[in-house]
């Protein structure tokens, strides 16, 4: 009988799930490296190009599944893999070991990844030292593809079906399709909480522990695992009270999923009868049929990006404005909040935009600065969502903003494409709002003044996050940098609420943590009243928001900004959970 053991790692997706453990091993790959002999060599090279081709043709049908936001946060990782597969230099040099060198494919490919691997190593640049994950999950990918011995029927039935899948890393790009293949959970042996795939993961209710050093070494293909993602903790050959504990979750999320679907059409109050403001964060139809389902009072963020990524050519303005006008219809008379495009230099590679490349795109020509910059492709946008209007309240907002004159270079067009509209005999609202999001520690601190300007305000947490603390939230050696606690973030917070309270400009938050039920007393101290997120996460929060007191948090908002430390501000929370 198998002994019971736990492994612990940093959890990175709530969630408890039950399931044979599948490993993924693409660095430690065992492979026969035995010398081929003259008659093998030229099967064993079509072997190889096939198993190269249909690697390819993979990635290329995946990323034809994905739409929406998927599609802009996986996209430029699955055409770096396709970029590494069409490298002349990688695929020639492969056919040249096997035809002279006399190596099997296997053996080939895993050379050729140590080769490229040790290149990365070298490189000074820790961002492109990081990029030597891309190498292992694409020779991995063909190492899967060589290895498959059975019908693709067989393959079908077999294939990781309830299974939990255990890896050095796990990217995007795999993670977008885990589900179609059964996998119930994931577990890395490195990676941060932080990182797109994790994001992913929670997006998609996966439960997934990162950062489980042991976990390769020490768990074996079939193993049965019970993974907690929400402590962080894995259970390998769980025993009966394991199982137990496993089938009370079940019953529990069984009940709260029905909790909660009470709550669908309830108006949002905490506990001392104030109302707070639940809107979905949205991209697609489905979201905004997910929105009205769960009684969302509006669309708080809806991204227009998708419209613009897995194409060519630029979508014109009646093709905008279509996608817009069936996304107000279906709001059927709540407000929308329509952001401008938000693309940069790192998220145009697969859009009709060219743009040259930038040594730190995050902090490069994206969002308005993008829009200003190209004022036709800026104004083709404007006139399409302002004939929107005409269908129902919508509300402009722009990405990006640091300062009062693009505001007014904004309003300023806005202005001139609406009297274009009217003369040419185009409905349209007779006011439209314009709005910024606060996502730059500059747009926070000169908030009095652009507020002057601007009609409402949405707060960007994500990237408010990590410009104030200067940590690039997608490297994962600055994971425990990231901070949303940080003493500095949470009084920008307070600062931009207060601020938009004063002046009577309503302010909705946008970013992970308002979604996130961790964050939801503290916001609520903090004095917001407006949430946007996902619509996955807006009955969850509902409910976290009727056990809450505010006038009570409120009270707590003093002692949690002067907590210096990160210690301080959890002391601080502990009490205002139990208020």
């Amino acid at each position: 009988m198998s002994t019971r053991f736990l492994l612990a790692g940093t959890a990175a997706a709530r969630g408890m799930t039950l399931g044979r453990a599948r490993l993924v091993q693409p660095s430690q790959l065992v492979v026969d490296e035995r010398p081929l002999g003259e008659n093998e060599i030229e099967s064993e090279v079509e072997r190889l190009r096939h198993a190269l081709q249909v690697a390819r043709d993979e990635l290329r049908v995946l990323r034809e599944k994905l739409h929406g936001a998927l599609a802009r946060e996986v996209g430029e990782f699955i055409d770096a893999h396709s970029m590494i597969l069409d490298d002349p230099e990688l695929t020639s040099g492969l056919y040249s070991m096997i035809r002279q060198g006399r190596f099997r494919a296997g053996a080939a490919l895993k050379a050729q990844r140590d080769r490229l691997v040790a290149a990365f190593d070298a490189i000074d640049d820790p961002y492109l030292r990081s990029r030597r994950e891309d190498v292992d999950h694409v020779i991995g990918r063909v190492q899967a593809v060589l290895a498959r011995d059975t019908t693709p029927a067989e393959r079908q039935i077999a294939s990781r079906v309830g299974s939990i899948l255990i890896s050095d890393t796990v990217a995007p790009a795999e993670l977008a399709h885990l589900s179609d293949y059964g996998v119930l959970g994931v577990i890395t042996t490195g990676g941060s909480p932080l990182s797109h795939s994790a994001i992913l993961a929670r997006s998609m209710r996966l439960p997934m522990v990162v950062g489980a050093h042991e976990a390769l070494k020490r768990i074996t293909d079939d193993d049965l695992l019970l993974l907690d993602g929400t402590l962080g903790e894995i259970v390998v050959h769980p025993a009966a009270q394991d199982l137990v504990r496993y089938r009370q979750y079940q019953r529990e999320q069984a009940r709260s999923a029905e909790a909660l679907s009470r709550l669908k059409h309830e108006r949002t109050l905490t506990r001392d009868g104030i109302e707070i403001h639940l809107f979905a964060n949205a991209e697609m139809l489905a979201d905004i049929a997910q929105a009205r389902a769960c009684g969302a009072v509006g669309i708080g963020l809806y991204r227009t990006e998708f419209l613009f990524m897995q194409r060519r050519e630029l979508p014109d303005e009646e093709e905008q404005f279509i996608a817009y006008r069936d996304l107000v219809l279906a709001m059927a008379g709540a407000p929308v909040t329509i952001r401008t495009l938000d693309l940069g230099a790192d998220k145009t590679d697969s859009t009709g935009l060219a743009l040259a490349q930038e040594p730190n795109p995050a902090l490069g020509v994206r969002g308005v600065r993008l829009a200003l910059r190209r004022p036709i492709l800026f104004a083709t946008q404007l006139r399409a969502i302002l004939r929107a209007s005409s269908f129902g309240p919508v509300r402009i907002l722009v990405p990006m903003v640091t300062s009062n004159e693009e505001i007014a270079v904004v309003r300023a067009l806005t202005e001139e494409c609406a009297r274009e509209l009217r003369s040419s005999g185009h409905e349209i609202a007779d006011h439209f709002e314009l709005g910024a999001m606060i996502e730059v520690p500059a747009a926070a601190i000169a908030l009095p003044f652009l507020l002057r300007q601007l009609d409402f305000i949405a707060i960007g947490t994500n990237d408010l996050t990590q410009y104030t603390l200067a940590v690039d939230r997608n490297n994962d050696e600055l994971g425990a940098l990231y901070d949303p606690l940080h003493p500095a973030v949470l009084k920008l917070l307070a600062q931009i609420i207060s601020t938009a309270e004063r002046a009577k400009k309503s302010v909705t938050l946008c970013g992970e943590m308002a979604g996130d039920t961790r964050y939801t007393a503290l916001l609520l101290a903090l004095g917001l009243t407006g949430f946007s997120m996902h619509p996955s996460s807006l009955l969850e929060v509902r409910q976290a928001i009727a056990g809450c007191d505010r006038s009570a948090l409120r009270k707590q908002a003093t002692a949690l900004l002067r907590a210096q430390t990160r210690a301080g501000i959890e002391k601080v929370l502990e009490r205002m959970r139990s208020t």
